[in-house]
């Protein structure tokens, strides 16, 4: 068996989610190491400079919020947090402190793995894919160039469907919360402006998915934001 090459550090406060979460991660060859708060966390980040990083947000010292800013405010490195609190605004609190995924608990460990994974594949190349083209389903988006096409026609995109298309694209596997997006996409007057954000989502959807009313890859994340799935660049096909 090769040597671990992923490094994870798990900040969860409950000895039993934390042995398992921390079992289950070396069976799939990571390494992994544990901290009890959020102090302890923040250390370990430090010195172990990991691949990604799990936070629970009830920890015993200091809010997990805090645990994600002050991580944040340094480092660049995948946060997912694993939480009991599953209402929408603790979510959407969470990614807009800096965390770039939410589990609730119960959680799968399937899930929580493929997470991890898909992470790691867009830390691995700086969050935006190497190549100039990219593909989900029969959707090819060439960046170099700004063309769109499915099923080899071209698609046209309103320059705004385009940016949104390129925030989802630039991100691909990550949760964006409503208030990143419209942030990126339409500016910071515009902040909380939703309904712009549903319409045009449903553009896209309209003429980039088979079946808009049940996408495939742009993926609603409810009460969150959005998600773009099944995503690959040139260079690994």
């Amino acid at each position: 068996m090769s040597e671990p090459t992923v490094t994870v550090v798990l900040v969860e406060d409950d000895k039993h989610i934390r042995r398992f979460v921390h079992t289950s991660l070396e069976a799939e060859d990571m390494t992994v190491f544990d901290a009890e708060t959020g102090e302890e966390g923040l250390a370990q980040a430090a010195t172990r400079r990991p691949n990604l990083v799990i936070v629970d947000l009830g920890l015993p010292d200091m809010d997990g919020m805090d645990v994600i800013r002050q991580l944040r405010s340094w480092s660049t490195v995948p946060i997912i947090v694993l939480s009991a609190r599953s209402r929408e605004e603790h979510k959407v609190e969470a990614l807009d402190a800096g965390a770039d995924d939410y589990l609730t608990k119960p959680f799968g460990l399937p899930e929580l793995t493929a997470r991890i994974r898909a992470h790691l594949r867009r830390q691995t190349c700086g969050g935006r894919p190497e190549s100039t083209k990219v593909h989900f389903g029969t959707v090819t988006v060439d960046l170099a160039e700004r063309k769109v096409t499915r099923d080899n026609q071209i698609i046209h995109l309103t320059p705004t469907e385009y940016r949104l298309l390129s925030a989802l694209v630039s991100r691909a596997g990550w949760v964006l919360t409503h208030h990143q997006l419209l942030l990126e996409v339409w500016g910071p007057t515009h902040g909380n402006n939703d309904h712009y954000l549903r319409v045009y989502m449903g553009h896209l959807r309209q003429k980039l998915e088979h079946d808009p009313a049940q996408p495939e890859h742009i993926i609603t994340e409810t009460g969150v934001g959005y998600r773009l799935v099944g995503m690959v660049d040139d260079q690994t096909q």
